[in-house]
């Protein structure tokens, strides 16, 4: 299972990074607390102090068009914040 799916990264999610120390990442919905905190430190090589998960369901979304009404849904999805212990860092931008 493949744990971390990207980062986010986002105005709030930069600014807490700035001043918490705290990055978000969507995650696999299997996924729990223990393995998003390893997968993170393998990955980046760094120390995790707490992760916070929260699950977002997907919406229920129209709109109107030409041919008609199109209807769907929106994908759900898990997202992690991940906060570092003092002095650790994630640089996302480089290798850009």
């Amino acid at each position: 299972m493949k744990v971390i799916i990207k980062p986010i990264v986002t105005e709030k999610m930069t600014e807490q990074g700035e001043t918490l120390n705290r990055y978000g990442f969507i995650v696999d919905k299997r996924a729990n607390k223990l393995e998003i905190k390893k997968a993170v430190e393998e990955f980046y090589n760094i120390s995790v102090e707490s992760v916070n998960t929260m699950v977002y369901g997907g919406k229920e979304k129209t709109r109107y068009t030409k041919s008609g009404i199109i209807a769907g849904r929106t994908n759900s999805f898990k997202k992690a914040v991940v906060t570092l212990v003092e002095g650790d860092k994630i640089d996302f931008y480089s290798n850009i």
